[in-house]
């Protein structure tokens, strides 16, 4: 019996023949494949179908103002339109490029809600035919907006002087830190996951208050669905020869400390620091006041002389100008998107040496609009989170027989009819601190009571436990939170809410 041997030409062929089997079955697997899998299981998916949903299974913020919806293929935009559905409801409009969706709210999504976004019933469409064709895989996604919260410093018995979160959605309540300190002032970094604050030790004597050290302290909040411990603490800067005052937060990941501090033993020795983890302390040589970080966190607007000077963060040419506004006093606030301020002028020209301040709206087209002239004060305005009104806390001032007062009232302000709202009268002014929702339903603040403005009718129930003061320099006595509801489609007239909370300088998350 004879073998024959297989040559190498046999090898080749018999390999060819394979190949082309393999390749038959996966053409046939891609042709036929979808149509007899379950959705989700097949390994190859031939039927219409939404490749991406840009905001499935992320927690939102005021900063996202739009979602995209990417298809596999070209659909009918109508049929798409028709039948797309979000609950509850968020309205919005249309725009498209190529198979791509674009879904861009009509306002800043509101917060500590769960979402779910579903399409059915939608076709394909190819160019130049005009049937439909199939019909579009149904798709589910789901996604959520931040908790509503807040924070503030505590006032009444073992939470005098403590920073303490109140998560709303969660309606939770958490002390953030230790009983030792005494927190003076805070802001939340932008992705609410921490608070930057000064605070000073309770057991130094009165002549020591305002030895303030920066800190940090986690909020337990969370924005990608992980646990996280609230009240680890870290010290950013401590007390040395500086007093450290004011302080906002800049950077990206507001990972920059801007810190008012003057020198211990030389008073002359006032400016602003830049404060960056790992590195050194590094002065910013810039004369000036009052200031604040710009929307974009790269540059502080600050007070200097008569005017307004725009002095970036990071190293700058020297022949490159400074950005400076003459004609005005301070800046309160800017838009979300920095393109628009609310900025104060004292008006130092009245024939009857009455001085008035004037508010105006500035932008970066070159619009400059007076909103209102008083002769009481402007104590703080807030943008809404689409930039087109202007919620100002100001005051009235009243001449009495001893001595001039201050009635506070808050007034919406819509920018381009330049229409002044009445919202509220309150009864006193001391010092009150405001801020607005992210999400713009509401202005939360505080009412101080101090031995100014203690009436009869006032009951103090407990004592703080530490001796606060307030911004100028007056003993809190209590203090309760209020919510401002402001108009909106559900609710057209502002309304009032009492928190059975006592704190002041409250602060809503980001």
């Amino acid at each position: 019996m004879t073998m024959r041997k297989i040559t190498y030409q046999e090898t080749i062929d018999k390999i060819c023949l394979f190949t082309i089997v393999i390749c038959t079955v996966i053409i046939m697997i891609l042709v036929i494949g979808s149509r007899v899998c379950p959705n989700d299981i097949c390994l190859f998916r031939t039927n219409p179908h939404v490749e991406k949903f840009s905001w499935d299974d992320r927690t939102i913020n005021s900063n996202d103002n739009a979602f995209i919806l990417d298809f596999d293929r070209p659909v009918s935009q109508e049929s798409v339109e028709n039948n797309l559905e979000i609950e509850p409801a968020l309205p919005g409009r249309i725009s498209w490029a190529g198979k791509r969706l674009v879904y861009t709210l009509n306002n800043v999504i509101p917060y500590g809600r769960n979402y779910r976004l579903s399409l059915t019933n939608a076709q394909e469409k190819f160019r130049g035919k005009e049937e439909l064709g199939e019909e579009i895989e149904p798709f589910i996604g789901q996604f959520q907006s931040r908790d509503k919260a807040f924070a503030y410093v505590g006032s009444d018995g073992n939470e005098a002087g403590r920073l303490i979160l109140n998560n709303t959605t969660k309606e939770n309540q958490t002390i953030l830190t230790p009983e030792n300190l005494i927190v003076t002032d805070f802001k939340f970094t932008p992705n609410t996951e921490k608070i930057v604050f000064s605070a000073a030790e309770k057991d130094i004597n009165q002549e020591g208050v305002r030895d303030l050290s920066i800190y940090e302290v986690t909020t337990g909040l969370s924005n990608d669905g992980t646990t996280k411990i609230p009240g680890q603490l870290k010290t950013i800067l401590g007390k040395d020869e500086y007093l450290n005052n004011n302080f906002d937060l800049a950077g990206e990941k507001g990972d920059i400390i801007v810190v008012q501090r003057i020198k211990k033993d030389d008073p002359t020795d006032f400016d602003l620091w830049k404060i960056e983890d790992g590195k050194i302390p590094q002065k910013l040589n810039t004369d000036g006041g009052n200031f604040i970080v710009t929307p974009d966190r790269n540059a502080i607007a600050i007070a200097q002389g008569e005017g307004i000077s725009i002095v970036p963060l990071q190293k700058q040419e020297e022949n490159e100008s400074l950005n400076f506004l003459p004609q005005y006093g301070q800046v309160l606030t800017f838009t979300r998107d920095g393109k628009a301020a609310a900025m104060v002028n004292f008006n130092t020209d009245n024939a009857e040496l009455r001085y008035t301040r004037s508010l105006f709206y500035v932008n970066n087209q070159g619009v400059e609009k007076e909103l209102v002239t008083i002769e009481g004060s402007i104590v703080d305005c807030e943008f809404s989170p689409n930039g087109n009104s202007l919620f100002c806390l100001l005051t009235e001032l009243i001449d009495t027989e001893n001595q001039f007062q201050e009635k506070p009232y808050f007034v919406g302000i819509d920018i381009e009819s330049e229409d002044v709202i009445p919202l509220l009268a309150l009864p006193h002014y001391q010092d009150i601190k405001i801020s607005i929702a992210p999400d713009g339903s509401g202005i939360l603040f505080d009412q101080l009571i101090t031995e100014s403005n203690l009436n009869e009718d006032t009951v103090i129930n407990k004592a703080p436990a530490a001796e606060l003061f307030s911004d100028s320099a007056e003993l809190i006595l209590s203090s309760r939170l209020w919510v401002l509801n402001l108009p909106s489609t559900d609710s057209p007239q502002a309304s009032l809410q009492e928190l059975p909370i006592p704190g002041f300088k409250p602060q809503w998350s980001p």
